[in-house]
């Protein structure tokens, strides 16, 4: 188990920086996508409501770039302990719809529906610290499944919207296939 003295300096550090990436996205979508998100701030909102008024949850991932994979989580705790996870990120139940994760220089916005079905793909792991649960989601499969990528850092501040709804539909029809709990939301034959 790790050593919580180690831990909980490091976990503030953690959040404190993952604050000033949120602020960042803020101002960034606004700016660019006209987008205002409207952040809670306090504890018992977050816990109530969802991390912001109008759902979009937004997540710093410092190591993307050099692994080649997003982490997206599943479940946490607050420090390394015995018991269980309880569900946070994407399959928290909150108003959260819109999932922005990334670093400075790229962004992927993800819808929480279509990242909960892409999870059913991948292996869920536990991080090396014994808080978090989540799958690694390969940056080439992000690119492909992600609404919007902002890139901040580079002339064309918006590298991709989805533009063909049509395949995006088809899809994700293809991936619901594969979860059959998800199958009776596209099976109008046993709506009757």
């Amino acid at each position: 188990m790790i050593d919580t003295n180690y831990y909980r300096p490091y976990r503030k550090n953690k959040i404190e920086t993952g604050l000033i990436f949120q602020d960042f996205v803020v101002d960034y979508c606004l700016q660019v996508l006209g987008l205002p998100i409207i952040q809670y701030s306090s504890r018992a909102y977050q816990m109530t409501g969802g991390e912001s008024r109008n759902g979009v949850e937004i997540k710093h991932d410092e190591k993307f770039s050099t692994t080649g994979n997003l982490w997206i989580e599943v479940s946490e705790k607050a420090v390394p302990r015995e018991g269980p996870y309880v569900p946070s990120g994407i399959f928290r139940d909150d108003n959260t719809w819109l999932y922005l994760i990334g670093d400075y220089d790229t962004i992927f916005v993800f819808q929480k529906t279509l990242l909960r079905l892409i999870s059913k793909r991948y292996e869920i792991r536990e991080n090396s610290f014994h808080t978090s649960e989540g799958f690694l989601f390969p940056v080439s499969e992000a690119e492909k499944y992600a609404a919007v990528i902002l890139t901040p850092n580079s002339k064309e501040k918006v590298k991709k919207v989805i533009g063909d709804l049509e395949k995006t539909g088809r899809e994700l029809h293809k991936l619901a296939r594969g979860a059959k709990s998800q199958l009776s939301l596209f099976d109008q034959g046993e709506a009757a």
